[in-house]
């Protein structure tokens, strides 16, 4: 059981904003489903407008998320955020001087007892990365139970911007969400997720945090595979060890006089995998001249890795 918790807040008497209910609502309608139209997160989202969201209101629904013994928890909050007095807050629609919404701190705390096997936490407000922090001045570690991930939109001292009705860093997880930081097989992790993010945003623009207490990553959403799966699996056939060379001739090559049929069907997979970084031509530039000019191909780094995976059968 997956399930999330998306929170948007626009209504903020005397401080409007506009782009978190965009956020919220094109958060909650790439993470329900899967790429190929499956189910992936029951999602509840609470917007406001039309509710008041209320400090009463955000704990109940933050303390209902993290009961129980889902396999994912996740919350995501676009709105105000408020650092006070080393004090990280969700700020709520019924703030008020000294009680201005929900603390970090308390989110943090909720998250870590619970046992949910991996609870996730994504906020996009200002001051952000303070979820985590200790309140200390002298400390500035992390709390963070076993399966716990945070992933916020800037430092803890930062503002987190909006752009054309829309949070700059939210903007950038949808991207993600939707296709952008897959990896070769659809899937898109916190990690990758972040790194996509990173990518993105310049030195001198706000930075995104990535804090974790993990043994493994769980996708956050799984879309179509770059290449089907059934070709990756032939890597272990094409190459028998990570360090052989696949030799190549113009019998490989579909316009050569020299064409046969399984060689041509070998080396369109093999171009296939030149096309996401597994493979790479030996001596040549392009894969067609290595074949006409009887050289070879190999595997790269990252084609090691998936020879790996498919020999110990973990695709």
């Amino acid at each position: 059981m997956r399930k999330a918790l998306i929170i948007g807040i626009n209504d903020y008497p005397g401080a409007p904003l506009t782009g978190c209910i965009n956020d919220a609502t094109s958060i909650a309608g790439i993470l329900e489903r899967n790429g190929d139209g499956s189910p992936n997160f029951d999602i509840k989202t609470i917007l406001g407008p039309p509710q008041t969201v209320t400090r009463a209101l955000i704990r109940s629904e933050i303390r209902s998320l993290f009961e129980g013994t889902a396999d994912v928890a996740l919350l995501y909050f676009s709105g105000h955020g408020l650092l006070q007095s080393n004090s990280g807050y969700i700020v709520t629609s019924d703030y008020e001087n000294f009680d201005e919404g929900v603390p970090m701190d308390e989110i943090l705390k909720l998250a870590n007892k619970s046992k949910a096997k991996d609870r996730i936490i994504i906020f996009d407000c200002c001051h952000a990365g303070n979820v985590g922090n200790s309140n200390s001045i002298d400390d500035l570690t992390a709390s963070l139970g076993e399966g716990m991930t945070i992933l916020t939109a800037c430092h803890n001292f930062e503002t987190s911007l909006e752009r054309n009705g829309r949070g700059v860093f939210t903007s950038l997880i949808t991207d993600g969400l939707q296709g952008g930081a897959a990896d070769i097989r659809g899937n898109i992790t916190p990690g990758s997720l972040y790194s996509y993010v990173d990518e993105a945003l310049g030195a001198w623009d706000q930075r995104p945090i990535f804090k974790t207490n993990i043994t493994r990553f769980t996708p956050l959403r799984k879309i179509a595979p770059k290449i089907p799966l059934e070709i990756i699996r032939k890597i272990t056939t094409y190459f028998n060890s990570p360090t052989d060379e696949h030799s190549l001739d113009p019998s490989y090559e579909f316009t050569s006089t020299d064409a046969k049929q399984d060689k041509v069907e070998i080396f369109k997979n093999l171009q296939k995998f030149v096309a996401v970084g597994l493979v790479a031509p030996v001596g040549e530039e392009h894969m067609y001249f290595a074949a006409i000019n009887n050289k070879s191909c190999k595997l790269t780094a990252m084609g090691y890795q998936y020879w790996r995976l498919v020999k110990e059968n973990k695709i």
